[in-house]
């Protein structure tokens, strides 16, 4: 067996340009580790490609040997669908450019970079696109999927900005994407997931935000959850334009601006971004607070870029960690009797619940534009994280996840978002992006992928071919 890994990676170096890495070299166990501690996994070759040829070349050695292939950006998926057991791993931190045009508001943004690199770059202008909410995310995985976070009242998701993309295929061909190039596939990975292919460049639109904003961080008791979820549901739902809040269930951080005695208790917290005036900010953290006092509360002015670090150290690499994602169209009593039923049992303090308003920007796009598994009415999306710094604590707490989404399950809307999707299941997918998003996909993955090459992933599967489909209905006559 070690002989033919380093037959295959011999062979791999040749038509590459980045490192080739098998078992053994010096760093190997670096490029397969990913963010959730829980996952182990040990790829029989590693390609970390510096271009969009070294991408195509893997792709095709791959696919001739008939090794399984992984696709790490930023590895920060809690499925860990970015490395692969004996198979092998395409690995993009080597192409991690970002590339801003300040006078046509664009970006070019290379398929393993971060979300940190990205508004960085584009922060240098007074510039940015709606991204997550931790900075260490890979670009490529999030936007795929979708991308929610601060912006996406404002400006909708990473894919509603997204204007082109360059995309390696199963067959190993470069290809454009873009409403005037390929234009099924531009459709299908804005929101279609991994399942098309390797993405090695995104062209993003920009708009101007900050670079200074206000943020605020209101603090409530367990004790004060059914009076805060109430009020919040009254000022999350009449939110002015400029102005996003993040929601849910946490310890409250050891930081400087939290009250020592305050520190890491579990209770309710409000994160409140404002991309307007300070006074638009201010109004909405008093009505917050108004009618429910918090423990704590603390607001500033802030860099955007920072807002964008501030979630990242209770992400940190190395937790073990699972989730899921469920979107509601309203916060009704019923679910908030379930939140402040569930919440208080989480047994890691770095388990949360957040809830993301789904309105504004995000519901002006029609429903058709994109593959992306939400509806785009108004509503709210929410995840329940579970994140342990053991791995003996994480059974427990990945059960709570599970219980606590069985006892939402009747107040949810039907589908899910698909990076939130970790127990694999046909089923799931399907439902997920609904009937007919999931057939339009599975006829574009038949184009692009008829073999489900690129199945690591809330995998679509291929239409059948026309002549199978043909042969199928022969049959049953």
């Amino acid at each position: 067996m070690t002989q033919q890994i380093d037959d295959r990676a011999g062979a791999l170096r040749a038509v590459m340009r980045g490192d080739v890495l098998v078992p053994g070299d010096g760093d190997y166990d670096v490029a397969r580790r990913v963010w959730n501690a829980e996952i182990d996994r040990k790829p029989a070759v590693i390609a970390r490609c510096l271009s969009a040829a070294d991408v195509a070349a893997a792709v095709t050695y791959a696919v001739e040997r008939g090794l399984e292939i992984a696709v790490r950006g930023g590895a920060h998926s809690l499925s860990g669908y970015s490395v692969v057991d004996d198979g092998l791993m395409i690995e993009l931190s080597g192409m991690n450019t970002v590339v801003v045009d300040p006078e046509a508001r664009r970006a070019r943004v290379g398929g393993g970079a971060l979300l940190g690199d990205a508004i960085a770059a584009a922060q240098e202008h007074g510039l940015a696109y709606p991204v997550g909410a931790v900075s260490d995310t890979g670009v490529g995985g999030l936007t795929l999927g979708g991308g929610m976070g601060w912006l996406t009242r404002k400006h909708g998701l990473s894919i509603d900005n997204l204007v082109s993309a360059q995309v390696v295929t199963a067959d190993g061909l470069i290809r454009r994407a873009a409403e005037d190039e390929n234009a099924d596939l531009f459709w299908a990975i804005r929101g279609g997931g991994g399942n098309f292919g390797v993405v090695t460049e995104f062209e993003f639109a920009l708009h101007p935000v900050g670079p200074i904003i206000q943020v605020g961080l209101l603090f409530w008791g367990l004790d004060q959850g059914q009076e805060f979820l109430r009020v919040t549901r009254d000022v999350v739902g009449s939110l002015p334009p400029n102005v996003n809040v993040i929601f849910g269930g946490v310890n409250a951080p050891p930081a400087p601006f939290v009250p020592v005695e305050h520190q890491l208790q579990p209770g309710y917290i409000a994160l409140v971004a404002g991309f307007g005036s300070p006074e638009e900010h201010d109004d909405v953290v008093a009505r917050l607070g108004g009618s429910v006092p918090p423990l704590w509360q603390f607001t500033t002015p802030m860099p955007y870029l920072a807002l964008q670090q501030m979630l990242d150290e209770a992400n940190a690499w190395g937790q073990y960690g699972y989730d899921k994602a469920a979107y509601f169209d309203e916060l009704t009593d019923e679910v908030i009797d379930v939140l402040t039923d569930y919440i208080p049992r989480k047994g890691s303090p770095s388990s949360v619940v957040l809830f993301y308003r789904l309105d504004g920007a995000y519901s002006q796009i029609p429903e058709d534009a994109t593959a992306f598994s939400g509806a785009r009415s108004p509503g709210y999306a929410a995840f329940i994280i579970a994140l342990c710094p053991t791995a003996e604590m994480l059974p427990a707490e990945r059960q709570w996840v599970r219980d606590f989404y069985s006892a939402l399950t009747s107040h949810m809307v039907s589908r899910t978002y698909v990076n939130s999707i970790i127990d694999e299941a046909d089923d799931q997918v399907r439902s997920a992006y609904g009937a007919e998003k999931y057939d339009r996909l599975a006829q574009i993955k038949q184009r692009y992928d008829p073999t489900n090459v690129f199945h690591r992933n809330a995998n679509v599967k291929p239409a059948a071919a026309p002549s199978q489909q043909r042969s199928r209905e022969d049959a049953a006559h």
